[in-house]
Protein backbone atom coordinates (compact mmCIF):
# COMPACT_ATOMS: atom_id res chain seq x y z
CA UNK A 1 0.00 0.00 0.00
CA UNK A 2 1.56 3.29 -1.12
CA UNK A 3 1.32 6.36 1.03
CA UNK A 4 -0.09 9.61 -0.31
CA UNK A 5 2.40 12.30 -1.20
CA UNK A 6 2.56 15.35 1.05
CA UNK A 7 2.14 18.92 -0.16
CA UNK A 8 1.22 22.37 1.11
CA UNK A 9 -1.58 24.78 0.25
CA UNK A 10 0.15 28.07 -0.51
CA UNK A 11 -2.59 29.97 1.31
CA UNK A 12 -0.63 28.85 4.38
CA UNK A 13 2.08 31.39 3.49
CA UNK A 14 -0.12 34.06 1.95
CA UNK A 15 1.49 36.86 4.01
CA UNK A 16 4.80 36.13 2.32
CA UNK A 17 3.20 35.52 -1.08
CA UNK A 18 1.58 38.96 -0.97
CA UNK A 19 5.06 40.48 -0.71
CA UNK A 20 6.93 38.24 -3.18
CA UNK A 21 5.02 35.25 -4.52
CA UNK A 22 7.77 33.77 -6.67
CA UNK A 23 10.32 34.04 -3.85
CA UNK A 24 7.85 32.35 -1.50
CA UNK A 25 7.51 29.42 -3.91
CA UNK A 26 11.29 29.10 -3.81
CA UNK A 27 11.25 29.19 0.01
CA UNK A 28 8.69 26.36 0.09
CA UNK A 29 10.87 24.30 -2.22
CA UNK A 30 13.84 25.09 0.03
CA UNK A 31 12.07 23.54 3.02
CA UNK A 32 11.81 20.31 1.04
CA UNK A 33 8.22 20.30 -0.21
CA UNK A 34 7.69 18.70 -3.61
CA UNK A 35 3.98 19.46 -4.07
CA UNK A 36 1.98 22.67 -3.76
CA UNK A 37 -1.64 23.69 -4.16
CA UNK A 38 -2.31 27.21 -5.39
CA UNK A 39 -4.69 29.79 -3.92
CA UNK A 40 -4.18 32.79 -6.18
CA UNK A 41 -1.29 33.95 -8.35
CA UNK A 42 -0.70 37.50 -7.07
CA UNK A 43 -0.68 39.15 -10.49
CA UNK A 44 1.88 36.90 -12.12
CA UNK A 45 1.28 35.31 -15.49
CA UNK A 46 0.88 31.56 -15.87
CA UNK A 47 4.14 31.54 -17.81
CA UNK A 48 6.02 33.19 -14.93
CA UNK A 49 4.54 30.86 -12.33
CA UNK A 50 5.16 27.80 -14.47
CA UNK A 51 8.79 28.83 -14.94
CA UNK A 52 9.50 29.13 -11.20
CA UNK A 53 7.81 25.77 -10.64
CA UNK A 54 10.09 24.21 -13.23
CA UNK A 55 13.14 25.96 -11.75
CA UNK A 56 12.39 24.62 -8.26
CA UNK A 57 11.20 21.16 -9.30
CA UNK A 58 7.83 21.66 -7.59
CA UNK A 59 4.66 19.93 -8.75
CA UNK A 60 1.28 21.66 -8.65
CA UNK A 61 -1.33 19.20 -7.43
CA UNK A 62 -4.28 21.55 -7.85
CA UNK A 63 -5.58 25.08 -7.29
CA UNK A 64 -8.30 26.63 -5.16
CA UNK A 65 -10.42 28.88 -7.34
CA UNK A 66 -13.51 30.61 -5.98
CA UNK A 67 -16.73 31.01 -7.93
CA UNK A 68 -18.04 34.57 -8.28
CA UNK A 69 -21.40 33.55 -6.82
CA UNK A 70 -22.15 37.07 -5.61
CA UNK A 71 -21.60 38.43 -9.15
CA UNK A 72 -23.79 36.07 -11.17
CA UNK A 73 -23.51 38.13 -14.36
CA UNK A 74 -19.74 37.64 -14.33
CA UNK A 75 -19.47 34.18 -12.73
CA UNK A 76 -19.16 31.99 -15.80
CA UNK A 77 -16.88 34.36 -17.72
CA UNK A 78 -14.65 34.60 -14.65
CA UNK A 79 -14.64 30.83 -14.38
CA UNK A 80 -13.57 30.43 -18.00
CA UNK A 81 -10.74 32.93 -17.47
CA UNK A 82 -9.54 30.91 -14.49
CA UNK A 83 -9.75 27.71 -16.53
CA UNK A 84 -7.65 29.27 -19.28
CA UNK A 85 -5.00 30.28 -16.73
CA UNK A 86 -5.03 26.87 -15.04
CA UNK A 87 -4.76 25.10 -18.39
CA UNK A 88 -1.73 27.19 -19.36
CA UNK A 89 -0.19 26.36 -15.99
CA UNK A 90 -0.82 22.67 -16.66
CA UNK A 91 -3.09 22.00 -13.68
CA UNK A 92 -5.05 18.76 -13.47
CA UNK A 93 -7.44 19.60 -10.63
CA UNK A 94 -9.59 22.69 -10.04
CA UNK A 95 -11.14 23.07 -6.57
CA UNK A 96 -13.79 25.45 -5.24
CA UNK A 97 -12.68 26.32 -1.68
CA UNK A 98 -15.94 27.80 -0.31
CA UNK A 99 -19.54 28.55 -1.15
CA UNK A 100 -21.79 31.20 0.52
CA UNK A 101 -24.51 28.84 1.69
CA UNK A 102 -25.60 30.89 4.72
CA UNK A 103 -26.13 30.01 8.36
CA UNK A 104 -29.55 28.36 8.18
CA UNK A 105 -29.89 26.88 4.71
CA UNK A 106 -33.03 25.25 3.40
CA UNK A 107 -33.10 22.23 1.14
CA UNK A 108 -33.73 24.63 -1.76
CA UNK A 109 -30.54 26.51 -0.82
CA UNK A 110 -28.59 23.26 -0.86
CA UNK A 111 -30.14 22.33 -4.21
CA UNK A 112 -29.06 25.70 -5.69
CA UNK A 113 -25.55 25.15 -4.37
CA UNK A 114 -25.47 21.69 -5.92
CA UNK A 115 -26.79 23.02 -9.25
CA UNK A 116 -24.16 25.78 -9.32
CA UNK A 117 -21.33 23.38 -8.52
CA UNK A 118 -22.58 20.88 -11.08
CA UNK A 119 -22.77 23.52 -13.79
CA UNK A 120 -19.24 24.70 -12.95
CA UNK A 121 -18.07 21.10 -12.92
CA UNK A 122 -19.40 20.57 -16.42
CA UNK A 123 -17.44 23.55 -17.70
CA UNK A 124 -14.23 22.56 -15.90
CA UNK A 125 -14.34 18.88 -16.83
CA UNK A 126 -15.22 19.86 -20.39
CA UNK A 127 -11.88 21.71 -20.44
CA UNK A 128 -10.05 18.53 -19.43
CA UNK A 129 -9.60 19.09 -15.70
CA UNK A 130 -11.13 17.43 -12.64
CA UNK A 131 -13.44 19.47 -10.42
CA UNK A 132 -13.56 19.33 -6.62
CA UNK A 133 -14.99 21.04 -3.56
CA UNK A 134 -13.19 21.84 -0.28
CA UNK A 135 -15.29 21.95 2.88
CA UNK A 136 -15.35 23.99 6.07
CA UNK A 137 -17.58 23.05 9.00
CA UNK A 138 -20.92 24.42 7.73
CA UNK A 139 -21.23 21.66 5.12
CA UNK A 140 -21.58 19.22 8.01
CA UNK A 141 -24.76 20.80 9.32
CA UNK A 142 -27.99 18.83 8.86
CA UNK A 143 -30.65 19.98 6.43
CA UNK A 144 -33.84 17.92 6.58
CA UNK A 145 -32.12 15.05 8.32
CA UNK A 146 -29.01 14.80 6.15
CA UNK A 147 -25.68 16.65 6.30
CA UNK A 148 -25.13 19.22 3.56
CA UNK A 149 -21.98 17.47 2.37
CA UNK A 150 -23.91 14.23 1.89
CA UNK A 151 -26.64 16.05 -0.02
CA UNK A 152 -24.00 17.49 -2.36
CA UNK A 153 -22.07 14.31 -2.95
CA UNK A 154 -25.25 12.36 -3.58
CA UNK A 155 -26.76 14.96 -5.92
CA UNK A 156 -23.68 15.56 -8.06
CA UNK A 157 -22.29 12.55 -9.96
CA UNK A 158 -18.86 11.31 -8.93
CA UNK A 159 -17.43 11.80 -12.42
CA UNK A 160 -18.19 15.53 -12.09
CA UNK A 161 -17.27 16.22 -8.47
CA UNK A 162 -14.61 14.92 -6.10
CA UNK A 163 -14.30 15.89 -2.46
CA UNK A 164 -11.22 17.47 -0.94
CA UNK A 165 -12.07 16.87 2.71
CA UNK A 166 -10.42 19.30 5.09
CA UNK A 167 -9.88 16.90 7.97
CA UNK A 168 -9.52 19.64 10.57
CA UNK A 169 -12.85 21.18 9.65
CA UNK A 170 -14.48 17.76 9.60
CA UNK A 171 -13.33 17.32 13.20
CA UNK A 172 -14.46 20.83 14.22
CA UNK A 173 -17.88 19.99 12.79
CA UNK A 174 -18.14 17.07 15.22
CA UNK A 175 -17.53 14.30 12.70
CA UNK A 176 -14.83 11.62 12.51
CA UNK A 177 -12.34 12.39 9.72
CA UNK A 178 -11.37 8.74 9.24
CA UNK A 179 -15.02 7.74 8.98
CA UNK A 180 -15.69 10.30 6.25
CA UNK A 181 -12.57 9.31 4.35
CA UNK A 182 -13.75 5.71 4.33
CA UNK A 183 -17.33 6.67 3.49
CA UNK A 184 -16.28 8.36 0.27
CA UNK A 185 -13.44 6.04 -0.73
CA UNK A 186 -12.60 6.48 -4.38
CA UNK A 187 -13.83 10.06 -4.45
CA UNK A 188 -10.94 11.66 -2.55
CA UNK A 189 -7.82 12.22 -4.64
CA UNK A 190 -6.69 14.87 -2.16
CA UNK A 191 -7.37 15.81 1.46
CA UNK A 192 -6.33 18.79 3.57
CA UNK A 193 -4.31 18.20 6.71
CA UNK A 194 -5.29 20.93 9.15
CA UNK A 195 -5.32 20.78 12.93
CA UNK A 196 -7.22 22.83 15.51
CA UNK A 197 -6.71 23.38 19.21
CA UNK A 198 -9.72 22.68 21.46
CA UNK A 199 -10.51 26.42 21.35
CA UNK A 200 -10.88 26.27 17.56
CA UNK A 201 -7.62 28.04 16.70
CA UNK A 202 -5.33 26.59 14.02
CA UNK A 203 -2.19 24.87 15.14
CA UNK A 204 0.55 22.73 13.65
CA UNK A 205 -0.23 19.16 12.66
CA UNK A 206 -0.16 16.84 15.67
CA UNK A 207 -0.71 19.62 18.20
CA UNK A 208 -4.48 19.73 17.97
CA UNK A 209 -7.54 17.53 18.27
CA UNK A 210 -7.45 15.45 15.07
CA UNK A 211 -6.60 11.76 15.46
CA UNK A 212 -3.92 11.69 12.78
CA UNK A 213 -3.04 8.03 13.22
CA UNK A 214 -6.58 7.04 12.27
CA UNK A 215 -7.05 9.73 9.63
CA UNK A 216 -3.80 9.03 7.79
CA UNK A 217 -4.30 5.28 7.98
CA UNK A 218 -7.67 5.82 6.31
CA UNK A 219 -6.03 7.98 3.63
CA UNK A 220 -3.64 5.14 2.86
CA UNK A 221 -6.35 2.50 2.81
CA UNK A 222 -8.56 4.35 0.29
CA UNK A 223 -5.61 5.43 -1.90
CA UNK A 224 -5.72 9.19 -1.41
CA UNK A 225 -3.03 10.61 -3.71
CA UNK A 226 -2.07 13.79 -1.83
CA UNK A 227 -2.28 15.04 1.73
CA UNK A 228 -2.11 18.84 1.50
CA UNK A 229 -1.09 20.76 4.63
CA UNK A 230 -2.97 23.98 5.31
CA UNK A 231 -2.62 26.35 8.24
CA UNK A 232 -4.23 29.78 8.43
CA UNK A 233 -3.19 31.11 11.87
CA UNK A 234 0.11 30.67 13.68
CA UNK A 235 1.84 30.96 17.02
CA UNK A 236 5.07 31.45 15.09
CA UNK A 237 5.60 32.74 11.54
CA UNK A 238 3.82 31.19 8.58
CA UNK A 239 7.12 29.93 7.16
CA UNK A 240 8.16 28.43 10.49
CA UNK A 241 4.81 26.65 10.72
CA UNK A 242 5.33 25.30 7.21
CA UNK A 243 8.70 23.93 8.37
CA UNK A 244 7.23 22.38 11.52
CA UNK A 245 4.45 20.69 9.56
CA UNK A 246 6.96 19.37 7.04
CA UNK A 247 9.10 17.96 9.83
CA UNK A 248 6.09 16.28 11.46
CA UNK A 249 5.46 14.25 8.33
CA UNK A 250 9.16 13.67 7.73
CA UNK A 251 9.68 12.24 11.21
CA UNK A 252 6.92 9.73 10.50
CA UNK A 253 8.45 8.60 7.25
CA UNK A 254 5.92 10.25 4.98
CA UNK A 255 8.51 12.45 3.27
Amino acid sequence: MSRPEVGIQLYSVRDRSEKDFLATIREIAGIGYKNVEFAGYYGFSAREVKQVMEDTGLHATSAHVGLSVNEPAKMWDNLREQIEYASELGLKRFIVPWYPLGDNPSLDDVARMADTLQHAAGIVTGAGMEFGYHNHDFEFKPVEGKLVIDHLLERIPAHLLFAEFDLGWVKVAGQDPAEYINKYAGRLPLVHAKDFKPDGIDTEIGRGTVDWDAALAACESVHVEYVIIEQERYDVSSLESAKLNYEWFKQRGWI
